[in-house]
């Protein structure tokens, strides 16, 4: 089996939440490359100098970077996914930009390569009682009468295939009501915010902290024929940016606000959400992993909700609140 070193960017105070996120996907092994340790071993040994070579010392004055293998077939790919999410969920709480970058290399081959070599994995879902989502690049001869989401994710966002947005697809097909006004928190490829409009919202504002956000979901919108005169996508962080809150704010009570990220955002987003709901609107939060499914109900408790619905897909819980 081939597989491929991926390096994640981050910081010495940024090594521990980017393992403590690998180890919630299961990936138990992995080689972290702190340059402090190294400066520290210099500062403190300076017997063994004549033994550090120019390289080495070249090599360890970059990044600090946390590493890891995965496989060359679709558990890599999904995993790969996976990891995108959780860094990009991480960045959004780092609002001082303790933790770096967090950004990831592909050094096994070509970043383009990798993007092109993973659509073999990614194949039509059906999902929910209505829906199909499809990659664009598939032909689907039959759909059995069923709305077909197209997408093009590139490798930045997710794919529709996680456990987490399949959830969260479900709930909109049930709840998702003519003209109903939709706010889409964490939007990443725009999956939920435009198969909402596809299933009939009159609305939709999708926000994501990754600028790269805006051209994405803008991009699927059009594969499925969603234009700007319904659809508005922002980039910005919505836990610590009051511009952004006043913005949201500002449109008007939303009827479904939806959250697929994870526990560590929905928590403090809990405290803002009602601000940008109608009364008696619901909240969809997913993302949450059973060990904070807890914390997760008890922040909306506190802050004025009652949880309607709980749904789960193997380790991963999605909350319905009014």
């Amino acid at each position: 089996m081939q597989w491929h070193k991926v390096s994640i960017y981050t910081t010495a105070a940024g090594i521990d939440p980017v393992c403590g996120r690998l180890l919630s996907l299961n990936v138990a092994g992995f080689e972290i490359e702190d340059k402090d340790d190294f400066n520290d071993f210099l500062e403190n040994n300076h017997q063994y100098w004549d033994y550090v070579d120019d390289e080495l010392m070249a090599e360890k004055q970059g990044e600090t970077r946390v590493i890891i293998y995965i496989s060359d077939n679709e558990e890599g790919a999904k995993l790969l996914m996976s990891v995108r999410d959780e860094l990009t969920a991480l960045k959004s709480m780092d609002a001082a930009g303790e933790y770096g970058r967090l950004e990831l290399e592909l050094e096994s081959m070509r970043e383009e390569d990798w993007e092109e070599n993973w659509k073999q994995y990614f194949h039509p879902i059906p999902v929910g009682d209505r829906l199909i989502i499809k990659p664009e690049w598939e032909t689907l001869e039959n759909t059995e009468g069923k709305i077909v989401f197209n997408i093009d994710p590139g490798m930045t966002f997710g794919s529709g295939q996680h456990e987490t947005t399949r959830l969260c697809v479900e709930q909109l097909d049930k709840r998702v009501q003519p003209g109903m006004e939709v706010l889409d928190l964490g939007c990443g490829s725009g999956i939920l915010s435009i198969i909402a409009l596809m299933l009939g919202a009159g609305r939709a504002y999708a926000i994501d902290i990754d600028p790269n956000c805006k051209k994405i979901a803008y991009s699927n919108a059009a594969l499925n024929g969603i234009g700007k005169d319904v659809y508005t996508v922002e980039d910005g962080n919505i836990l610590t940016d009051e511009g952004v809150k006043a913005k949201i704010e500002a449109l008007g009570g939303h009827d479904i606000v939806v959250a697929n990220i994870v526990a560590d955002v929905i928590i403090p987003l809990s405290a803002d959400a009602r601000r940008y709901m109608k009364e008696g609107a619901t909240f969809i939060c997913c993302g949450i992993i059973e060990p904070r499914l807890g914390e997760v109900k008890e922040a909306l408790k506190n802050n004025g909700f009652e949880i309607i619905e709980q749904k789960n897909e193997n380790d991963w819980y999605c909350l319905v609140a009014r």
